[in-house]
């Protein structure tokens, strides 16, 4: 038996899994938090859109186009983000990274023609390419492929807990700021809201560490035994061998011939086309979840306070929903099932929103349900593309699939509008019901012709054994 596997046994599972609470502990809440700030930075303009309309004449147009011109920058920027992050590291690239679109936030406050807010949504695309994908890979440098889908459905937890925050916080702002000189209150808003990333940029650039061996709160045993932990993960999923665990930098492919690679690989580019799908279909959700919540709850009568509650239960259910599958799939160790039935999840659930016609109680059982599925899908389809990326990939195999996932982004809400206009709510639902089922099916035929390895994603297909093959070994 190897020393690492002699240190492991020796440590046994229980202490394994406090260190890697530790790690946890140490680590998310910061990310998380920044997260949340990302999404809030991303969707302010969106919020008081209205009020920019009315102070710089703006059309509707131009918000549409000023969210593609976000999408865009986003899509094309992930994968040379995700690469600098690699050779930078992430301390210096997460201040950069928040330090940018903090200043370009801020610098929506000022713009004055449609031009330049293109350009400002562009640029604030460009920097916070760096973050999503970015993170993603850090998380694969401290957590190994089986606890992997609990830390991301964690760190993305914090999209949606800042989605269901994001419009009361920003419109009891614009109330509190708006009574101010010198500027309008939207931009007031725009300005205060660019605050918390440039301080959050600066104390994870202080608080964060690179890699698990740099950690001076682990000791020095910790290290070692989550360096071994690692090191035997990475060696499990390419056929019990040590390739590509420890390699050079001189030794690894360039960064086109990787992307060029992953490009022709059928099994990314299905994967890519299920994120694509997830994307838009989620963001058509959380687009058109507020109208559609206000038409349930039209003739209900109840106190402000009450439909306030009503319209967080869906989000709260899908913070609680999403942890409890990614923790679950990582104690069993298997993706396929759980990535299916969070997608059946979501189309039932939109499917009993569409069969409750409108009746308050039964829809927003529905919409709960599917977003329990939609929330819980995403941090699922990350963790099968990070069991199957080699070390020399993931840069760039994450920051691909998350950039043709911003696709559906951009064209997500467009297409619930245009399916709004040929028919009703129901064909709408509809056509995202389909898009879930689709997104399942393609992650079947992915993972049928991803080679068979080591890890959870592949394991799934052969009766999710991880724990009795690495024991075996």
């Amino acid at each position: 038996m190897s020393q690492g596997a002699t240190l492991l046994h020796l440590r046994g599972a229980a202490g394994m899994d406090a260190i890697y609470r530790k790690i946890s502990w140490r680590l998310l809440p910061l990310l998380m938090l920044c997260c949340a700030v990302a999404y809030l930075d991303r969707v302010n303009v969106d919020l008081v859109a209205r009020h920019i309309g009315a102070s710089l004449a703006f059309r509707d147009h131009v918000h549409n186009w000023g969210m593609a011109a976000f999408f865009i920058g986003y899509g094309v920027f992930a994968i040379p983000c995700n690469l600098l992050l690699e050779h930078l590291r992430t301390r210096k690239m997460l201040l950069r990274t928040m330090l940018g679109w903090a200043a370009f936030s801020a610098a929506s406050a000022f713009v004055r023609s449609p031009l330049e807010f293109y350009l400002i949504r562009f640029l604030l695309g460009v920097f916070e390419a760096g973050f999503f994908p970015g993170v993603i890979l850090y998380l694969t440098w401290w957590f190994p492929s089986g606890r992997r889908a609990r830390a991301i459905a964690l760190f993305a937890a914090s999209t949606l807990a800042a989605a269901l925050l994001a419009a009361p916080l920003s419109a009891a702002m614009l109330q509190a700021l708006a009574p101010l000189d010198l500027f309008d209150g939207w931009q007031w808003l725009l300005l205060a809201q660019a605050l918390p990333p440039l301080v959050l940029g600066v104390f994870a650039w202080w608080y964060l560490d690179d890699r698990p061996g740099e950690a001076d709160w682990l000791s020095s045993f910790e290290q070692q035994m989550v360096a071994q932990d690692l090191a035997r993960d990475e060696a499990r999923r390419h056929g019990g061998s040590s390739k590509d665990v420890d390699v050079d930098e001189h030794e690894a492919p360039a960064a086109l011939a990787v992307l060029w690679a992953l490009l022709r690989d059928r099994t990314m580019m299905l994967l890519g086309a299920t994120n694509l799908l997830l994307t838009g279909a989620g963001f058509a959700i959380v687009h058109w979840s507020p109208p559609l919540l206000q038409r349930w709850t039209a003739g209900a009568q109840l106190p402000p306070a009450q439909l306030a509650l009503l319209a967080l239960a869906p989000g709260v259910a899908g913070i609680v929903g999403m942890v409890a599958i990614g923790y679950d799939s990582d104690r069993r160790r298997e993706r396929r099932g759980h990535f299916v039935a969070s997608t059946v999840l979501a189309a039932g659930g939109l499917g009993l929103t569409i069969a409750a016609d409108g009746a308050l109680a039964w829809s927003l059982a529905g919409l709960a349900l599917a977003t329990i599925g939609i929330a819980s899908a995403t941090p699922l389809l990350l963790a099968i593309v990070t069991d199957l990326l080699t070390r020399t990939q993931m840069a760039i195999g994450v920051a691909l699939i998350t950039s043709l996932g911003v696709l559906g982004g951009a064209f997500g809400p467009a297409l619930g509008t245009r399916l709004l206009a040929w028919g009703d709510t129901a064909a709408m639902l509809a056509a995202l019901v389909g898009a879930y089922l689709a997104a399942g099916l393609l992650l079947l035929l992915a993972l049928r012709l991803a080679p068979r390895r080591g890890d959870p994603a592949s394991l799934s297909a052969r009766g999710d054994k991880l724990a009795r093959n690495s024991d075996q070994r």
